[in-house]
């Protein structure tokens, strides 16, 4: 097995932790409120193995796109991370699902961030820097929590494509798409709970887009959304916690309640919930927090 490649972001020390267990890391993400909300409602309500799994792999050496992919569909995650070193101030993050590369991904970019700051692969205190499809990224740890600086993804009204509401099974008081996925409002969180929605059909309505967002306003007072997200076409018929929705559900329900920070909760079986902050710039900033459940070495190398 190759060395690990002596990068000026790493210490001699760190470089010898990589060592020590070498390329993947599983972590299960648990997406949740920060500050007191954290506290007094969810820690009570998201359960350890909750939230939407992830695994990271930290790389020695470039790895092929075939390679990864391969990595990706064996490991069966809704998303698998990929980071490379490539200056001393930047890490290289692609997403996979088990079918295809995605663009954006938040939830294994939180579950990237925990593992570098949990193994001090990172200096403490300084924002960690992505380079990624969609541009540069930051995570911050902040008060036990890990805040992502993201771009927004906002969605324009737009008509339905044929057969869409009727494979989701709803109908949508607006509808909407993004550079990513289509979004469509649903008339209550009751609506979006009980869907259940022909994926076979959906992946072919979809046509080019990543998925679809369901959406409504929550009848719980802790949150102030409910939403659910569906990709079958990228391999994931129903994605626990997705945290690049948010960077198009933040600005959609800022605008509708005039409001800059939102609680959302994504209505899986696992459940997760995700804090909201939409900023100026363009930008949205998502909080949540992650739990690494194990480590390994993967035995297979390109």
């Amino acid at each position: 097995m190759p060395t690990v490649s002596q990068n000026t972001w790493m210490s001699s020390a760190q470089r010898s932790k990589v060592h020590q267990w070498r390329h993947w890391i599983l972590i299960f993400l648990r997406t949740v409120l920060i500050l007191l909300l954290l506290l007094a409602f969810l820690r009570p309500v998201l359960k350890r193995f909750g939230g939407n799994p992830a695994a990271v792999c930290l790389l020695e050496k470039d790895a092929s796109a075939e390679w990864r992919q391969s990595v990706a569909r064996e490991l069966g995650f809704s998303e698998t991370a990929f980071l490379l070193p490539i200056g001393p101030d930047a890490i290289e993050i692609r997403w996979f699902t088990p079918a295809l590369e995605v663009d954006l991904c938040g939830h294994a970019t939180l579950a990237s961030a925990h593992f570098l700051l949990e193994e001090s692969l990172v200096p403490a205190g300084r924002p960690i820097r992505f380079q990624s499809k969609s541009g540069i990224l930051f995570a911050r740890s902040a008060s036990g929590t890990i805040e992502l600086d993201f771009p927004e993804e906002p969605a324009v009204e737009a008509e339905p494509p044929d057969g869409i509401l009727p494979a989701l099974g709803i109908e949508a008081s607006w509808f909407g798409r993004n550079r990513l996925d289509y979004l469509a409002l649903a008339g209550s969180e009751e609506e979006v709970r009980r869907m259940r929605p022909d994926f076979a059909k959906l992946a072919t309505a979809c046509g080019d887009a990543r998925g679809a967002i369901v959406t409504a306003r929550s009848d719980d007072p802790r949150f102030d959304f409910v939403s659910r997200y569906f990709a079958p076409s990228a391999g994931i018929d129903e994605d626990p916690v997705t945290g690049s929705t948010h960077c198009c559900l933040g600005p959609f329900w800022a605008g509708r309640l005039a409001k800059t920070e939102l609680h959302g909760f994504q209505a899986s079986a696992r459940g997760g919930a995700v804090s909201v902050r939409t900023g100026e710039n363009g930008r949205v900033y998502l909080g949540g927090s992650a739990v690494t459940i194990f480590r390994g070495e993967l035995a297979v190398t390109e």
